[in-house]
């Protein structure tokens, strides 16, 4: 990273406010009384837990994580079709579209279409009630953007685990029992572990690998898209935890086979 890009980095929001957070808090632990102090300490360990959260090392460690729980390879029947789950849309004035994280996922869809030559389902509720089902602008994407026919749309889940079962459901009544799994990889292993628990094998077609820590310096330089990262692989792995717990384990393992 070049010094123009460091010092962009660190003198613009969030990053300035958790540094001046993390120098309030020291000033208040070197002067308030002893109670005041442990605020201060509450403080200081806060903002350093945000900065650590900011640097490559510590997202793409999480990320990793998440890599690791999906399976090179599953004994299943053949896949007969290709799910892509939906993300997020994008709101402009033009009214609503896919956002970047589906159109990745659309973009893999195709290239795995062109190759395989299943057949696509996309599922996804609407984002906010009343609003166009993202399942219905991901198949528009796919026609205008990749040339690429949806042949199953799937427009009213509303999570992963909706996802998952909607379309088992509508696949199961083609008499498919696999297909590949179209999402982001720190997305996966949620998303193969909600399929499981429907019945239908999930085969992985991850989005955007991650590579792991470089080794260098600039691995622990703060950064505001790492904290996003972060954030993204944090909810991962809380929602694995949840959905473990509201829906029990799923019927196969995820271990590599």
């Amino acid at each position: 990273m070049s010094a123009q890009g460091l010092a962009a980095t660190l003198l613009l929001p969030p990053l300035l406010l958790v540094l001046l957070t993390l120098a309030a808090g020291v000033m208040v632990v070197r002067v308030a009384a002893p109670a005041g102090k442990r605020l201060g300490l509450l403080i200081v360990l806060a903002a350093l837990g945000q900065l650590l959260l900011a640097t490559p090392y510590v997202a793409r460690s999480l990320a990793l994580g998440l890599q690791q729980a999906i399976p090179e390879s599953r004994s299943s029947p053949a896949p007969g079709a290709i799910v892509v789950l939906g993300a997020e849309v994008a709101r402009g004035k033009d009214g609503l579209a896919v956002g970047p994280l589906t159109l990745e996922r659309l973009r893999a869809a195709a290239a795995l279409w062109r190759r395989t030559g299943l057949p696509l389902l996309v599922t996804g509720g609407p984002i906010r009630s009343g609003e166009i089902p993202l399942a219905v602008l991901m198949a528009q994407s796919l026609v205008e953007d990749f040339g690429v026919p949806a042949r199953w749309i799937e427009a009213e889940a509303l999570d992963t685990a909706g996802n998952a079962r909607l379309s088992a459901a509508m696949l199961g009544r083609e008499g498919i029992a696999a297909a590949y799994v179209v999402t982001h990889a720190w997305h996966l292993p949620r998303a193969l572990e909600a399929f499981d628990r429907t019945g239908l094998v999930g085969l992985p077609a991850a989005v955007r690998l991650e590579l792991g820590p470089s080794g260098s310096v600039t691995d622990w330089v703060p950064r505001a898209d790492q904290l996003v990262a972060s954030w993204f692989a944090l909810r991962e792995w809380l929602g694995r935890v949840v959905y473990r717990l509201r829906d029990g384990p799923p019927s196969r393992s995820l271990e590599r086979q």
